[in-house]
């Protein structure tokens, strides 16, 4: 099976951006199975309807999210309907929505995992590594391949979740930081890693956003209204490629110049 992980996708720029290269990432890698961050696909914070119909219009199997995913009102109104629509599993039970989900995709049977770190990220959270335990024993035997996106803060928070799931999840994919890091690697027991797949949005900007906002907001103190980048486009994301006797993987980087 061959799978593509894409990094997080920021407002309208990042949805340009993925018009522009995943026809071409596509063909070439021919992936069987597409993850996607979404949750600031709208404007940069958070996902209505439109911009999930619009995501999946584009070959994508599957949107997770993280702390932004109730940022727009109408989520309400379809999170629970949309199967292919992921918030963290460690989100408190009553919170709408579904943690991870079991899709069948060329005769494979696979998990896909929201889970989100609890370091720097401001919101109570019930334990990553606890919650992924639960959710392993449930589905354990049941399906053929179990991808995690850990939407997390801390890069050592990240790591060593990483390292807690090996053999255990095939693929644990990083998302929040909007900042791709060079440390894909197969760890001991099988599992595909990386601690950040970075930005699909604006080549030039502060993690997505206008450079001139974050900046004022450093240099004052004061809140500021954040925008998103426009101008040239970016998309990141990690191909794997899982067979019987092998694992490959590679980072992916395009951008125009």
């Amino acid at each position: 099976m061959k799978f593509l992980c894409i990094g997080d996708v920021m407002g309208r720029t990042g949805r340009n951006a993925l018009k522009r290269f995943l026809p071409d990432v596509i063909k070439e890698y021919s992936p069987d199975f597409i993850v996607l961050n979404g949750e600031n696909a709208a404007g940069g914070f958070g996902i209505t309807k439109k911009v999930f119909d619009e995501l999946i219009s584009l070959g994508v199997d599957v949107i997770t999210s993280g702390n932004h995913i109730y940022d727009k009102k109408e989520i309400v109104q379809f999170i629970d309907n949309e199967t292919r629509l992921l918030r963290p599993a460690n989100y408190p039970p009553q919170a709408l929505g579904r943690g991870y989900g079991i899709y069948e995709k060329n005769g494979k049977r696979i998990a896909v995992i929201n889970l989100m770190g609890r370091a720097f990220m401001g919101i109570p959270l019930d334990c990553p590594f606890r919650k992924f335990d639960e959710i392993y024993e449930e589905i354990k035997g049941s399906v053929d391949y179990i991808i995690v996106d850990f939407h997390a803060e801390a890069t050592s928070e990240k790591a060593a979740f990483g390292f807690y799931v090996d053999g255990r999840a095939d693929i644990v994919f990083g998302t929040h930081s909007h900042v791709a890091t060079a440390d894909e690697i197969i760890l001991p027991e099988g599992t595909v890693y990386i601690t950040d797949v970075g930005l699909t949005g604006p080549k030039y900007s502060v993690i997505g956003m206008n450079p001139e906002e974050p900046i004022r907001k450093f240099l004052t103190g004061m809140p500021v209204k954040y925008e998103v980048a426009k101008g040239e486009l970016l998309f990141q994301a990690l191909f794997v490629e899982k067979t019987d006797e092998k694992t490959d993987i590679k980072r992916i980087k395009l951008q125009e110049e």
